[in-house]
């Protein structure tokens, strides 16, 4: 389905955080966003629409996604279109690759947003407490997903001479995040290794890959779990960020656009904490 922005708006870049002396950084390009419906994703996903991007949305979420759709379509930007499909089903993924190229007739960028701590009930399991059904379930989640796209992408890249690739890792991935499971943070950072080998490989053909390592983020999710936190463990997480508050998406957001890039040309092979210093 095709969604076009309406005639009369356009967005304003200072509405979603963009600089103005960058308003058309994605003019012509097009990105194809894994998790786009909601959360960091779909920030990304707005502001390359409104700096002239073409958005091919991914979620299995459809009632969020054709939310998102309209959005991205008041944002501005080219003919966006949704693709509801599982990033972790090959069939899917080798699917909207096939007919985003088709469609468009090329793919700039690739952001790999699928993901998170939450693919088991325990999220914060230890290894005695996780099953190996658990473990592979978290892996496959936050590393089969990204691996499954960057595969299907990159020989079109290739062809084309280039383009950006931005997966997604986490603080987690440094092993010391006491409300996250073993199991995510050997995912993510499988993701570190995965996005630094990887850009070795693709280097030559003109290819960017690198990463982002969030730290908690107030996406729609997590602000409904933070807020049922006591309030003192609130104040104690806070209190350790130097920046004196917690993530929003747009903070994450700004990081994805400025490696989804021309700016990023001479980056490749980096993962980039974006935590607030904590």
């Amino acid at each position: 389905m095709l969604w076009r922005r309406p005639a009369s708006r356009r967005l304003d870049s200072r509405e979603v955080g963009v600089a103005e002396t960058s308003f058309a950084r994605f003019e012509g390009k097009v990105a194809l966003i894994t998790g786009a419906a909601s959360g960091i994703c779909r920030a990304a996903a707005e502001i390359i629409a409104a700096e002239g991007g073409t958005i091919a949305a991914v979620d299995n979420n459809k009632e969020l996604l054709d939310g998102a759709m309209e959005a991205f379509a008041a944002a501005g930007g080219g003919e966006h279109h949704a693709y509801h499909a599982s990033a972790l089903e090959q069939g899917d993924v080798d699917a909207v690759v096939a007919d985003a190229v088709e469609r468009f007739g090329r793919l700039d960028i690739l952001v790999n947003g699928v993901g998170g701590s939450t693919a088991i009930p325990n999220s914060g399991a230890t290894v005695e407490e996780l099953t190996f059904e658990e473990w592979q379930k978290v892996l496959d989640f936050n590393l089969s997903g990204t691996f499954l796209f960057c595969h299907a992408v990159i020989p079109h890249m290739t062809s084309q001479g280039g383009g950006k690739i931005v997966n997604f890792s986490s603080r987690s991935s440094r092993g010391r995040s006491p409300t996250s499971s073993a199991a995510y943070a050997a995912a993510k950072g499988g993701i570190i290794s995965f996005t630094s080998k990887l850009a070795m490989e693709v280097g030559p053909a003109g290819i960017n890959v690198n990463a982002i390592a969030p730290a908690t983020t107030m996406t729609e999710r997590i602000r409904r779990v933070y807020e049922r936190r006591p309030a003192g463990s609130r104040e104690r997480q806070i209190a350790a960020i130097p920046l004196g508050r917690v993530a929003e998406p747009l903070d994450q957001a700004n990081v994805v656009c400025f490696l989804a890039s021309a700016h990023a040309d001479f980056v490749t092979g980096v993962t980039i904490d974006v935590t607030g210093g904590g």
